[in-house]
């Protein structure tokens, strides 16, 4: 009995552990608990590492590597209130907004997609959502 508990927690730390050392300082791993759309593309809810990359991109992919590759902006913020990722959300359907990491005034903004845009257009009420970093 006490091997099976030894191997059932050993995989559910895997997937954790190997997400933890695909990292950089600086990147982010977080649990989106819905699906979403970035830069046009559809991802599935799951264990992301959202990391800044070179010029103005961004990359999220998942321990599967899995992802995409995003276009931002820079964007500043007075108040750091800790890392996380802000997402609107319209109806049922999340859109990635900005991504904001511990210690640094500025972060990344996504470009809205034409989905979002005609979402905006038809004045559909859009909410907030936060997702933080895992633990």
């Amino acid at each position: 009995m006490k091997l099976f508990w030894i191997a059932l927690c050993a995989a559910l730390l895997a997937p954790v552990l190997i997400a933890l050392g695909q990292t950089s300082p600086g990147d982010m791993v977080v649990d989106v608990p819905f699906a979403f759309e970035v830069g046009g593309q559809h991802l599935p809810a799951g264990h992301y590492i959202v990391a800044a990359g070179a010029g103005s991109y961004v990359s999220i992919f998942n321990s599967q590597n899995r992802g995409l590759y995003a276009t931002t902006h820079r964007a500043s913020r007075t108040t750091s209130d800790g890392s996380k990722l802000v997402f609107h959300r319209y109806r049922d359907t999340y859109f990635l907004s900005s991504a904001w990491v511990t210690g640094n005034a500025n972060g990344r903004e996504f470009s809205r997609s034409k989905a979002e845009r005609e979402l905006a257009d038809r004045k559909s009420e859009m909410e907030m959502a936060v997702v933080r970093p895992a633990k």
